[in-house]
């Protein structure tokens, strides 16, 4: 791999850039598409700009609906038309006793992951408030269907239903601005959800924060375009632009901002 590209990532993503090379040869060898597991935005925003390095290739990202936040993505040769169903994603409704119990994002997750199967095979997970939904990945689709019984205590059922039937969920990001003096994960979100740095801090090295879906214990953790940090408690928060600086050289954020 070219050291040039790796100097625009971070080193904890180079052996993703690795996976995307070997990804565009197997394309350009073999003149047949590929498709990745489920990307979260920082992968895809990786992957996008270095199949666009390789002019003679495209690419086409679908996660289930149109809003996703984790997508599967097709590279294909120029000359070749994609259709959704290659995205080979299946849509579940998680049926369970709601007038009793409630779910949340994270036991869901939880239990999907308790099952064996990687977090890359798992899409979005989606909530109206009172119905939640999952997109998995066709193929473990079915032994996670066998597997999924229980959520904790409560009896669960994963029924596979039609695109037509996809919730509108309830939480949507709000877009906000805000100049932060560095992209340190504890100066954003102590920016962000106007809490003390010292906070910030203690809450990143207890363990309470994820980017990109990893637990991250720096404090000094430098963020990038992309990113998405969830904060237990508080919310989540993605770096959706990089607006420059001001006159005293605070960078200016463009945010995704979903608060709890």
């Amino acid at each position: 791999m070219n050291a040039n590209v790796y100097q625009h990532f971070r080193t904890d993503e180079h052996p993703f850039i690795d996976t995307v090379e070997q990804w565009i040869e197997q394309v350009t060898m073999q003149y047949a598409p590929v498709l990745t597991e489920f990307l979260d935005p920082r992968q895809a925003y990786i992957l996008e700009t270095l199949v666009r390095q390789t002019s003679d290739l495209k690419f086409q990202f679908f996660g289930g609906y149109e809003a996703a936040e984790r997508t599967r993505c097709l590279i294909f040769p120029d000359y070749y038309e994609p259709a959704q169903e290659e995205f080979d994603i299946v849509l579940y409704e998680i049926n369970y006793p709601k007038k009793f119990t409630t779910l949340s994002h994270g036991k869901i997750l939880g239990t999907l992951i308790g099952t064996g199967v990687k977090r890359e095979f798992f899409g979005d997970i989606i909530s109206d408030g009172d119905a939640w939904q999952v997109f998995i990945a066709k193929e473990v689709h079915s032994f996670v269907e066998l597997q999924v019984t229980k959520m904790g205590n409560v009896s669960v059922r994963l029924e596979k239903c039609d695109y037509t039937q996809i919730l509108i969920p309830k939480d949507g990001w709000s877009e906000e601005r805000t100049t932060v003096s560095s992209l340190r994960l504890d100066t954003v979100i102590s920016s962000v959800f106007n809490i003390s740095r010292q906070r910030s801090k203690q809450l990143i090295e207890s363990g309470k924060i994820k980017v990109n879906w990893t637990e991250t214990v720096r404090p000094d953790f430098i963020l990038d375009l992309l990113d998405i940090v969830s904060i237990r408690g508080f919310g989540r928060l993605q770096i959706q632009g990089l607006e420059g600086a001001t006159k005293k050289e605070e960078i200016r954020l463009l945010l995704g901002v979903l608060r709890k």
